[in-house]
C-alpha cells in the first residue's frame, strides 16, 4: 500500500532544501513512499525540486508585496481563492496521509485545506521569529519543528519539537580534500587565504558592491574572493573575474565552496546558518534588510551574541567589514574560538527526528 505524502513550500532555497532533505529521509525511511511537492508557480522550487528527483506542483500564489505594488496586491485575494481550490483538487486527487509544510506562502493553501480534511499537517520553522503563514497554520499543525528554543512565544509549546533544520546531504560530504581541486577548477589558487561571499540564492546587490569596491584590500592582503553574485547580477559583475576574484552566478557544489573557505561572508536564512554550523568556518553575517519581519537580523543576532559569529548590518559594510575580515585573519585564537562555538550549535540529525516523528502518524 503507497503512503501518499505531501510536502509544500518554497520561494527561496531557505525553504526549498530542508523540504527536500525531509523528503530524502521520509523516502529513505518508509516503505512504498510516494512525495508530492506543492510550491509556487515561476519560483526556484519549481526547478530545484525536479533535478532532486521530485514531482512539483505549482500554485498561482505571491505574497503580500510591502513595497506597494498596486496589481499584485489587488490580484492577491483571487490567488489564495484559486490556489485553495488547486489545493483541494490536489489533495482529493493525491490522498496524502500527511502534509508537511516549510513554510513560505507557497505552503498556505494547501496546509490549510489538509487541516479541514483532517488530514495531520506538520510544519519545519526554520527562523527564530516565524514566519506569518506558519504562525497561522500553527493552529491547525499536529506538531511543529523547529531550529531554536524559546518558540513557545509564538507556538502552542505541546506542538514543540526542537529538531534543528534539516542541511543538504551534500553539506554532510564537506571535505578538506575537497579544497585544492576545487579552487583550481575554478582557475584561483589553493595557498591563498579564500573568502567565500554567498548573496542568497538570489543574489545580493550590496554584497556585490563590497566585493567591487574593495579589490585592492583583497590585493593587499593577498586574498582571494569567491562571490556568488546570483544570476540576475551575473552580467553587471563578471568584470570582475582575475586571477584572485572568482564571479558566479550560482554555486551548485556549495560543498566544495564550504570545503575552500578560510571566512564565509553570508546572508542570514536559518537555512544557510545551519548549514555554517555544520562547516564550522568563521562567519561574518550580514542580513538582508529586505525580508518578512526582519527574521534574517534575529537569527544573526542569536548567534552573535553567542560569541558563535560576526554579525554587521547592510548600511554598516563600508565602513566595518574590511576591519572585521582583518580581525579573524589576524588571530588563530579568535578564528578558533568562532569555529567552535558555531560547529557546538550544529544538529546534524534534525531529518531523522522530524522523520521519525512523522512516522508515528502513519497509519
Amino acid at each position: 500500500m503507497s503512503n501518499n505524502l505531501i510536502i509544500s513550500g518554497g520561494g527561496t532555497g531557505g525553504h526549498i532544501y530542508p523540504a527536500i532533505s525531509i523528503a530524502n529521509q521520509l523516502s529513505k525511511k518508509i516503505s512504498h513512499c510516494n512525495i508530492l511537492f506543492v510550491g509556487a508557480k515561476n519560483k526556484m522550487e519549481m526547478k530545484k525540486v525536479p533535478q532532486n528527483g521530485y514531482k512539483i506542483i505549482g500554485l498561482w500564489i505571491s505574497g503580500f508585496q510591502r513595497k506597494f505594488n498596486l496589481f499584485s496586491n489587488i490580484s492577491l485575494p483571487f490567488k489564495i481563492i484559486f490556489s485553495l481550490i488547486h489545493s483541494l483538487l490536489i489533495i482529493l486527487k493525491h490522498k496524502p496521509k500527511i502534509v508537511v509544510g516549510t513554510g513560505g506562502y507557497a505552503s498556505g493553501p494547501v496546509m490549510y485545506i489538509a487541516s479541514i480534511l483532517g488530514i495531520p499537517v506538520f510544519i519545519q520553522e526554520q527562523n527564530s521569529y516565524p514566519g506569518l503563514t506558519n504562525r497561522i497554520l500553527s493552529k491547525y499543525a499536529t506538531k511543529i519543528f523547529v531550529a531554536y528554543d524559546g518558540m513557545d512565544k509564538y507556538f502552542n509549546s505541546s506542538k514543540i519539537i526542537v529538531s534543528g533544520n534539516p542541511i543538504r546531504k551534500s553539506i554532510k560530504n564537506i571535505s578538506v580534500k575537497n579544497k585544492s581541486d576545487y579552487l583550481s577548477s575554478i582557475d584561483l589558487k589553493s595557498d591563498l587565504q579564500t573568502i567565500l561571499v554567498l548573496g542568497g540564492s538570489l543574489g545580493a546587490y550590496q554584497l556585490n558592491e563590497f566585493v567591487s569596491k574593495n579589490l585592492d584590500f583583497f590585493k593587499k592582503n593577498n586574498l582571494q574572493v569567491i562571490l556568488q553574485c546570483g544570476s540576475r547580477y551575473s552580467d553587471k559583475y563578471k568584470f570582475l573575474n582575475n586571477t584572485q576574484i572568482k564571479v558566479l552566478p550560482f554555486i551548485e557544489e556549495m560543498d566544495k565552496a564550504f570545503s575552500a573557505a578560510d571566512i564565509i561572508i553570508s546572508r542570514s536564512g536559518a537555512s544557510i546558518i545551519s548549514e555554517l554550523c555544520f562547516v564550522g568556518k568563521p562567519v561574518i553575517f550580514i542580513p538582508s534588510p529586505n525580508v518578512a519581519e526582519d527574521h534574517q537580523a534575529k537569527n544573526a543576532k542569536k548567534l552573535y551574541d553567542l560569541g558563535a559569529a560576526e554579525y554587521v548590518e547592510e548600511d554598516e559594510i563600508d565602513y566595518k567589514l574590511t576591519s572585521i575580515i582583518n580581525k579573524i585573519l589576524v588571530s588563530e585564537i579568535y578564528r578558533d574560538s568562532l569555529s567552535e562555538k558555531i560547529s557546538s550549535l550544529s544538529k546534524p540529525d534534525a531529518s531523522k527526528i522530524i522523520v521519525n516523528e512523522i512516522k508515528m502518524y502513519l497509519k
